[in-house]
């Protein structure tokens, strides 16, 4: 015994030291510094634990990111074209400043009418993610089953729910499909894309608060004096937004197959590109997540979205049919329903912006078509388990549990209905 307990602290300590730093996270793979623009990891998935003796999967309650799209305004593409557009009218561009309004005037070209739309990476990737989930619950898509699949009315959203639903008909021809993607269901499914429960004063500040720091921490100095022959000349205000853009720019061409050759990094330290993502992970932790800054209000504004997730599970249940609920919309709304259902370590509340990153990372959270998958598991009885996926991943939630990774319906029920019944106040 003396010899497993030494053994296992030699293999915690090795794991941990594997680990590494968020900074070598993003050294290692410089893409992981576009946080949400980051593509869904890829490489191996760790294997599943097997359900408990006599427990079958039969349902999933799922609500899935969009995958990969083009950034979701054209003024992102053409804003840094025009600032360098003028600079070179007035000859003020360096070599590198060329190549750069060079290729930022191809992409923007590519992009035009574009901004927002799923791009080829996308479609596969809930492609990839239906044909996974189908091979990994297979008794949940049993010939006949009924699968309920929702989109935003957003056309990316659409779109992926549409790439989905085709593989998994694929997969089983018998199969009952249904979709939809109306105005009726914003309410719940698109938070931030339809009715906004969150008060413009509160965001507002939050912006405040954002702007405020990376007004205190982004120097461009150095970035700009490799693309103008007169730096001097240049306002450093308008400058860190070209910074800001150009950055935006580069960690959004690795969601297209096109552009997967096209480097933008490199214009960039290793340590501004980490700076670059700490202050966008402070921003996404504050405007989405469960920030004391904002009250820890924010993951409220999923509580429609956690009712419905309740009533659908409750529905299916009641059934007894085998099935499942897709939902499909952004990260603006899995982030606070992540946080909401106290998923793994991703309802973090904190005050020390400064170490943010050391404890909560934005890339493993929300990359293009995060998603959560709920699997439900019956032995026939009233007895009913829940297995969480975060991202395809097991995750751990807020009961107690005799089964883990496996928690008792009955009990996450109870303790996420007290939850949303919690009264919120909106208006500070």
């Amino acid at each position: 015994m003396r010899r497993f307990i030494t053994s296992l602290i030699v293999a915690v300590a090795a794991m941990t030291a594997l680990a590494g730093t968020p900074q070598d996270d993003i050294t290692a793979k410089l893409t992981r510094g576009a946080s949400n623009h980051y593509v869904y990891p890829e490489g191996n998935l760790p294997a599943l634990t097997p359900a408990p003796a006599g427990y079958e999967a039969f349902y999933i309650d799922h609500y899935g990111r969009h995958g990969s799209r083009w950034l979701s305004r054209a003024n992102y593409y053409q804003r840094p074209v025009d600032m360098l557009s003028a600079a070179h009218d007035q000859g003020l561009l360096s070599e590198q400043g060329e190549r750069l309004l060079g290729t930022l005037r191809l992409i923007s070209a590519a992009a035009y009418k574009r901004a927002g739309e799923l791009t080829d990476k996308g479609a596969e990737q809930h492609q990839e993610i239906a044909r996974r989930m189908y091979n990994n619950f297979p008794s949940v898509f049993t010939d006949g089953a009924r699968i309920d699949a929702r989109s935003t009315v957003v056309i990316r959203c659409i779109l992926s729910m549409q790439n989905a639903t085709m593989t998994l008909r694929s997969l089983n021809p018998k199969l009952n499909i249904t979709t939809d993607a109306s105005y009726h269901d914003m309410h719940y499914m698109g938070y931030g894309h339809g009715e906004d429960t969150l008060s413009t004063k509160l965001y507002q500040k939050l912006t405040v608060c954002v702007d405020s720091i990376y007004n205190a921490n982004i120097n461009p100095e150095r970035f700009v004096k490799q693309l103008y022959t007169h730096p001097d000349k240049v306002d450093m205000n308008s400058a860190k937004f070209l910074m800001r853009d150009v950055f935006d720019i580069a960690g959004s061409l690795q969601n297209h197959h096109a552009f997967e050759n096209i480097d933008l990094f490199h214009l960039f330290t290793t340590n501004e590109i980490f700076e670059l993502w700490r202050l966008r992970n402070i921003d996404w932790y504050l405007h989405r997540a469960n920030s004391p800054q904002g009250g820890n209000r924010i993951p409220f504004v999923a509580r429609e979205l956690m009712a419905n997730i309740i009533e659908t599970a409750d529905a299916a249940i009641a059934s007894g049919k085998h099935g499942a609920d897709l939902r499909f919309g952004h990260e603006s709304v899995i982030l606070p329903l992540a946080c909401l259902l106290e998923i793994d370590n991703i309802n973090l509340s904190t005050q020390d912006l400064d170490n943010l990153h050391m404890q909560w990372q934005s890339y493993k959270i929300i990359p293009k078509a995060c998603n959560l998958q709920l699997v439900f598991y019956t032995n026939g009885t009233q007895d009913v388990l829940v297995k969480a996926l975060y991202n395809e991943r097991e995750a751990t939630l807020p009961v107690k549990t005799d089964c883990a990774p496996y928690y008792h319906w009955k009990d996450l029920k109870a303790y996420y209905e007290a939850k949303i019944a919690t009264p919120i106040d909106w208006t500070k």
